[in-house]
């Protein structure tokens, strides 16, 4: 066992990701956080760090209980992490997807990139913010 592990190495073992790699762009777009700071994927994990980590509308939360190099069993995670998502955020995972049509005009071509902005900014709204 390791004293420090890098967080994205972390992540992986404790199977909040299926890859590595998953985990490190999770850390370098902004949705991994540790103590609501985001963390960036070399950021070592310590005993007690609370990290929040966003995969699609749900926000998940892991308390660090202990660091850890290699990928372990399902059965073994909580030995290493402590899942403190609220139900509120696992209710999400239940509700309707919901989707909407950005309707464009026939022979109007591609989006602009006001446009684009905008439908970013929408989608944004819909999703909550991290």
């Amino acid at each position: 066992m390791a004293d420090e592990t890098r967080i994205d190495k972390y992540l992986w073992a404790i199977r909040a990701f299926k890859t590595r790699s998953e985990a490190t762009e999770a850390c370098k777009g902004g949705k991994v956080k540790v103590a609501g700071v985001p963390a960036k994927p070399s950021r070592a994990v310590q005993p007690g760090d609370v990290i929040q980590l966003r995969k699609g509308v749900v926000t998940y939360t892991y308390k660090v209980l202990r660091p850890l190099e290699n990928r372990v069993g399902a059965k073994l995670v909580p030995d290493y992490a402590e899942n403190l998502t609220p139900e509120s955020e696992l209710e999400k995972l239940k509700a309707p997807v919901e989707s909407f049509f950005v309707t464009r005009d026939r022979g109007s071509g591609r989006p602009t990139k006001k446009d684009r902005r905008e439908i970013e900014q929408l989608w944004d709204t819909l999703e909550g913010g991290f």
